[in-house]
């Protein structure tokens, strides 16, 4: 139970900073939100506040934000529909049911032979006196049908009435808000358990090696070898493995006191390469220090997002192979391992999934956030929009292919975990 709960929270974060980046941008740009979903299937909370309906489903497996003018979204009054309106002081219908009883004594019943809802806002049509009437349309009407009341989109409150710039960015807001939430993150930790310092500071030593035989202890500042500053932990490392066998003057600093010592790095083989150990143990100082922690957050995040990169590269140039890919069951199975180390090892673990998460979306793929940024790029170069149909075929071509490596990811993720 700790572990799903675990993998809900985590998951869950992901997916609703990545939406809210999706939802605030629709909202700068003026674009109707019909809902703003959190999981996918069926519906188990609904909450409608304003305009939107905030919704948690059952699968926690993605989210969405629902705008105004996609292809599900057309709300239309063919000729011949009979429907009831109900208008205001000033003769504007600001409420439309369509075929279906109302028990209302203020409702005007009409038949509707033309109708405009996204831009003239009218509805022409003869009413039961047989009189043709044309009846004006609030821009916050909405529609009652089975019992379902839906706000109309005037089309400059639609996606595709927005100028290129505002679609791309309400598109790469999603993504964006995952490297701001690794970010936020990686700060909080470094505020909570401070700044590594990386300093060359000896945590132990070990028995019966060259550091403890040279007379090297724990607490020691190792300042030079060889001469040659040290500045840092890396350069301590590097300097050793790279002199197997070879005697190196270490200048330390003691109780405020300088001492030379002469080591010897033993020759050990690590990766088919010999590389020199001495035998000292490094935990890394660590400094609470909140402008160090903004800086430590930003290189974290650059960090990982240069990492997540390289190996992507590695899996398309066949350096890796799909086996090496994991879908929700092997990021279930990996929260379950990392939540045992407690809730900061969690966070971290949560900031690199957010960085992945906004990587892969940005993927110039069909159905992707990448891919429907791609042909915002195109449209920006042609001057016009590529046929809507055209595009929408590209992406649900993406979307069945997605589906299929995803259960090809899963398959692997249960025969590596349960056989």
């Amino acid at each position: 139970m700790q572990t799903v709960l675990a993998f809900i929270i985590v998951f869950g974060s992901l997916v609703f900073f990545h939406e809210l980046g999706h939802f605030i941008f629709a909202k700068r740009a003026g674009i109707l939100v019909r809902e703003f979903a959190i999981g996918m299937g069926p519906k188990i909370f609904g909450m409608t506040k304003g305009e939107t309906l905030y919704t948690i489903r059952l699968l926690p497996l993605g989210g969405y934000v629902r705008m105004a003018g996609d292809e599900t979204d057309t709300v239309e009054l063919q000729p011949g529909y009979r429907v009831g309106l109900i208008l205001n002081r000033d003769n504007v219908a600001e409420k439309i049911y369509l075929n279906q009883k109302v028990q209302n004594p203020n409702v005007l019943f009409m038949e509707v032979e033309r109708a405009d809802l996204e831009k003239g806002l009218w509805i022409e049509g003869y009413d039961e006196d047989d009189q043709f009437v044309r009846i004006n349309v609030s821009r916050k009407a909405t529609v009652v049908e089975n019992g379902t009341e839906t706000i109309i989109a005037p089309f400059d409150r639609q996606f595709n009435s927005k100028k290129v710039g505002q679609r791309a960015m309400t598109i790469f807001a999603g993504p964006l808000f995952n490297f701001i939430l690794a970010f936020v993150v990686f700060v909080f930790i470094a505020l909570m358990q401070g700044v590594p310092t990386n300093e060359p500071v000896i945590y132990d030593v070990v028995d019966d090696g060259p550091a403890q035989a040279a007379g090297m202890e724990a607490g020691d500042l190792v300042k030079e070898i060889n001469g040659v500053a040290i500045e840092d932990w890396n350069s301590l490392s590097g300097t050793v493995q790279e002199n197997p066998g070879q005697p190196l003057k270490f200048l330390v600093e003691r109780d405020g006191q300088e001492l030379e010592l002469t080591l010897t790095p033993q020759s050990v083989e690590n990766s088919g390469k010999e590389v020199g150990q001495i035998g000292v143990m490094y935990q890394s100082p660590v400094e609470k220090n909140p402008l160090k922690a903004f800086v430590f957050g930003a290189q974290q995040t650059w960090d990982y997002t240069v990492l997540i990169l390289d190996l992507l590269g590695k899996l398309v140039t066949g350096q890796f192979t799909i086996d090496v890919l994991s879908g929700p069951v092997g990021i279930y199975k990996a929260t379950e391992t990392v939540a045992q180390y407690g809730v900061y090892n969690l966070m971290n673990w949560a900031a690199v999934l957010s960085i992945n998460l906004g990587i892969m979306n940005l993927l110039p793929l069909p159905a992707l956030d990448g891919g429907r940024l791609l042909f915002f790029g195109i449209e920006a170069l042609r001057g016009k929009p590529v046929d809507r149909q055209k595009e929408g075929l590209v992406h649900f071509v993406g979307i069945v292919l997605l589906m299929i490596l995803m259960v090809v990811v899963t398959w692997n993720d249960i025969q590596r975990f349960f056989f």
